[in-house]
């Protein structure tokens, strides 16, 4: 009996000390994804940093993540708007932001960077926040293309270090990659994964391979459908459809690419390229490279296979 007992107070202490791993985050970068984790992060109770380079871009964060949040009190609380001010309040102050990440890495128990896919910009960030961070803390990349090993390695921390892939909407998309690589201990693993359920996300677990699981699938298809268009074996327009209609998806790879980005998918595709020049599935397409240096790069340049008002 005492040992059950004792057996059973250390199964609780456990899922309690993992539970209550990640209580203060500092999430660089204020963009689209930096944001979006940022919002979810603290409508969790989370207590978060969002650090970027100036003061301008990080009112323009807040004032993205305000407004995401009063579109989901509209809704939650269409009756009630009194509430719906309040929910946004209780949610803003676990807010606060710096332009400085080292100056705030200090007392965080996970930074998460969400900066632009840039290998040296990556490791530069990395090695300077390294010096400041407490031993405990943990370093993760959202990025959705590049090696988290090579990323790491900027760091002292590899075994503290994986990869937190969120999907754009990130309040909205429930999906969250969670990587590891050879390095990384199994408990740093662990910490990420309930970190990502105590999110309200639903995690995957992927090793350090190019593109991880979505991309890995999503963007050779990509690329063969353009590759499709290119040889004329079928429209663009009918490709989307087929796709649509045929396998049920909810948008065609013509509208997916442009409502990604042409460039981000030009991005993904060179870097695997270069690191794998024989694999069919990584060639690059002259239609596309075409497109993105013509500065058509779909949705946000209201062009790219198609044209937007």
């Amino acid at each position: 009996m005492a040992f059950a007992t004792h057996q059973l107070v250390r199964t609780l202490s456990y899922s309690s000390a993992r539970q209550a791993a990640i209580k203060h985050i500092t999430v660089i970068g204020g963009g689209l994804m930096g944001s979006g984790i940022a919002q979810v992060a603290a409508s969790t109770g989370h207590a978060v940093v969002l650090v970027d380079q100036t003061e301008e871009i990080l009112k323009k964060s807040i004032k993205g993540i305000e407004d995401s949040l009063k579109r989901v009190a509209k809704k939650k609380f269409a009756d009630k708007p009194q509430d719906g001010t309040a929910f946004i309040q209780k949610i803003m102050k676990n807010i606060s932001t710096s332009t400085d990440a080292a100056a705030v890495a200090h007392s965080t128990d996970l930074v998460l960077e969400a900066i632009i896919e840039n290998m040296e910009l990556k490791h530069e960030l990395f090695k300077r926040v390294d010096k400041f961070a407490p031993e405990h803390t943990i370093f993760a990349s959202n990025t959705s293309s590049l090696p988290i090993t090579e990323i790491a390695n900027s760091t002292t921390r590899q075994d503290r270090f994986g990869g937190l892939h969120f999907f754009n909407p990130v309040p909205l998309m429930k999906l969250v990659e969670v990587i590891q690589t050879p390095m990384t201990s199994q408990k740093t693993f662990d910490t990420l994964y309930d970190f990502s359920k105590a999110l309200g996300k639903h995690p995957v677990s992927c090793k350090d391979t190019p593109g991880f699981l979505v991309n890995r699938l999503l963007v050779p298809y990509l690329m063969e459908a353009v590759r499709l268009y290119e040889r004329g074996d079928g429209s663009k327009e009918d490709i989307d459809v087929a796709m649509k209609l045929g396998a049920g998806y909810p948008m065609g790879p013509f509208e997916l690419l442009d409502y990604v980005g042409l460039d981000t998918s030009k991005f993904i595709i060179d870097g695997w390229h270069k690191a794998d020049p024989d694999n069919p599935l990584f060639s690059p397409s002259p239609l596309l490279n075409k497109l993105v240096e013509e500065g058509k790069l779909g949705k946000k340049t209201g062009e790219g296979f198609y044209k937007y008002k």
